[in-house]
């Protein structure tokens, strides 16, 4: 089945939606452990919506990138959510990814 350019931009949009939401509900889930198992956490997603708003020309700080991905001011998300990270899971980021 062939999809015309706007119906596909429209389902990417929207499983981006769910994706942020998903993380959104997922506090239990911290961002090393994204890292250590994807590649990628929610800072990454929020970078890579602020470059695309970049290369747009669409005004976007990197907090306001951030407040979309998170839902909230990530300093919030963070204070709220986020534990320190244990010496395995910095060990295991190191090890797999150690230029990011």
């Amino acid at each position: 089945m062939a999809i015309d350019d706007k119906t596909t931009t429209e389902l990417e949009a929207a499983a981006f939606r769910r994706l942020v939401e998903h993380l959104r509900g997922r506090t239990d889930v911290q961002n090393i452990d994204l890292m250590n198992l994807a590649g990628f956490c929610r800072n990454c997603l929020s970078n890579w919506l602020k470059e695309e708003a970049d290369a747009k020309g669409v005004a976007m700080t990197r907090d306001e990138s951030r407040e979309a991905v998170y839902g909230m001011p990530y300093e919030t998300w963070k204070a709220t959510h986020q534990g320190p990270a244990t010496p395995e899971q910095l060990a295991a980021m190191k090890k797999s990814h150690s230029g990011h």
